[in-house]
């Protein structure tokens, strides 16, 4: 694999981040481009009113990856909600509250605002939003878990999950089935809280999932978040980060495992805004399949006021055949000179015919050494989730996806 790496330790601006363009490679189409400015990057200002957002064309550097005519009409307000198009179910543990709340509910948006169309219009057609609150002080030793079940509608729909200071909680939210959704899910850490929270994108071969997650984090609060996308012909998810006070820390991982004709685009950015706060970012993808397009853009902005932020990220794609496109996009820019440090690395790459040589060497078969590669590839991933059965169900989803394609190498 080539890599790309920047690693700045002194007053920079790194709008155009990350490498050059790379060209078609015998294991498909791979991109690694470099993208505007972080602080330029939406063509209009954050805002929760649809109509402050013109409808995107492809143009648009936010845009331009994301195949429109495929989102079925969730991007141009054509899109109408069905009322029975998904199905949510909330399993919490004692000392959590769950409630469904109106969009005057002062809790909804407090972690982040709706940054292009797709999201205005979630928060603008969402009947009920679920709002679930773990108290101050309240350590959970069993997960919260939201099983969201598509059946076949359209849906808009809002999620908060809040903690209080210094309350601890895991939380599962799995998304099955097939629907077509446009979603903001906000997370807010109070002070010295540590959320750890793992999305997993499991739909069926037809499902678009549009989605928007804001995080604003506390002072001394811990914000870990695992995305995992299998499933779903378009899912096109926006992580984004705040800080509401000195010395929070944000860990975002992800995999996501690309097949023949699906389009998965995870679009990052972690705003630095108070001293003394950390983030790191790791998302790892592997591709196979004709038409197979996975896209990561991640985003760093460290503003003036945030000395002494640590960060970095990195993304690394494996490309196991003929026909899969990649684009990843790191930038990174810094407003400040006093930074602990940062930066940012990118990588993709074809399936490494010396590593199957030397498993198969050892009395190894074919198959068997492929998949034990894939599987190392993921391992310091599945290993962030910390929910057994989730891991195990991972593993067996990778497995499944390895057995669609016959070969080595292919």
């Amino acid at each position: 694999m080539a890599e790309a790496q920047n690693s700045p330790k002194s007053s920079t601006s790194l709008g155009q981040g990350g490498p050059p363009p790379v060209g078609s490679t015998t294991a498909g189409s791979i991109a690694v481009a470099a993208e505007s400015t972080v602080v330029s990057r939406m063509s209009a200002p954050p805002s929760f009113d649809v109509a402050d957002f013109p409808v995107p064309h492809g143009r648009e550097e936010e845009w331009r990856f994301t195949p429109l005519e495929r989102l079925r009409g969730l991007h141009d307000g054509t899109a109408v909600g069905t009322g029975d198009g998904l199905k949510v179910d909330v399993q919490a543990p004692e000392g959590v509250t769950v409630e469904a709340v109106g969009r005057d509910d002062a809790r909804l948006g407090k972690a982040g605002t709706p940054v292009d169309r797709v999201a205005a219009q979630a928060y603008s057609a969402f009947e009920k939003a679920g709002v679930i609150t773990v108290a101050k002080e309240t350590v959970l030793t069993e997960p919260i878990r939201i099983a969201v079940h598509g059946e076949g509608g359209t849906a808009f729909a809002h999620q908060v999950i809040e903690l209080g200071a210094f309350a601890e909680a895991v939380v599962v939210i799995d998304h099955t089935g097939d629907a077509v959704l446009a979603a903001n899910v906000d997370y807010v850490l109070g002070d010295g809280a540590k959320l750890t929270v793992v999305s997993v994108q499991d739909w069926d071969d037809k499902a678009v999932h549009i989605a928007q997650h804001n995080a604003l984090v506390g002072r001394d609060a811990s914000f870990k978040s695992v995305v995992v996308t299998f499933g779903g012909d378009v899912v096109r998810l926006h992580p984004r980060v705040t800080y509401a006070g000195p010395g929070g820390e944000a860990e975002l991982f992800g995999l996501y495992f690309t097949d023949a004709g699906q389009h998965q685009e995870h679009r990052l950015l972690v705003t630095h805004n108070v001293p003394h706060c950390k983030s790191n970012v790791v998302y790892k993808g592997a591709l196979q399949g004709d038409g197979a397009h996975a896209v990561w853009i991640g985003d760093v902005l460290i503003e003036a006021a945030a000395e002494g932020t640590d960060t970095y990220e990195m993304n690394r794609n494996l490309v196991l055949t003929d026909g899969a496109r990649v684009d990843s996009v790191p930038n990174l820019e810094i407003e400040t000179g006093e930074i602990v440090g940062a930066g940012h690395a990118s990588a993709t790459g074809r399936f490494d015919d010396e590593q199957l040589f030397y498993l198969m060497a050892r009395g190894i078969p074919a198959e068997e050494a492929r998949r034990l590669v894939v599987r190392g590839f993921f391992a310091e991933l599945v290993q962030q989730i910390g929910v057994d059965d989730i891991e195990q169900r991972l593993l067996e989803k990778i497995d499944e996806e390895l057995e669609t394609v016959s070969g080595p190498g292919r």
